[in-house]
């Protein structure tokens, strides 16, 4: 006997395996997306690295202010490290 694969046919398929597809979607959660529902400073460090961003975000000021820190550190480092 030959079945007839109609558009009925398929949309009854369709109706009848409905439930298999809610599975799927739990199974490609991807997290959440707003950094204020991100709780922990850990969770917004994973998410940060996924995204590709930076967290905390730093001004350019602050880029500075570092930057001049670990210049004068390393100096001193190496003043020390002669004697």
């Amino acid at each position: 006997m030959e079945i007839k694969r109609t558009r009925d046919w398929r949309n009854a398929q369709k109706r009848r395996n409905k439930s298999r597809d809610v599975h799927k979607a739990l199974l490609t959660f991807r997290g959440e997306k707003n950094w204020k529902m991100l709780y922990t400073r850990s969770d917004k460090l994973l998410r940060a690295a996924q995204l590709g961003h930076e967290y905390p975000r730093m001004t350019n000021q602050q880029r500075a202010l570092r930057g001049l820190e670990e210049y004068h550190y390393s100096n001193e480092r190496t003043f020390y490290m002669q004697s």
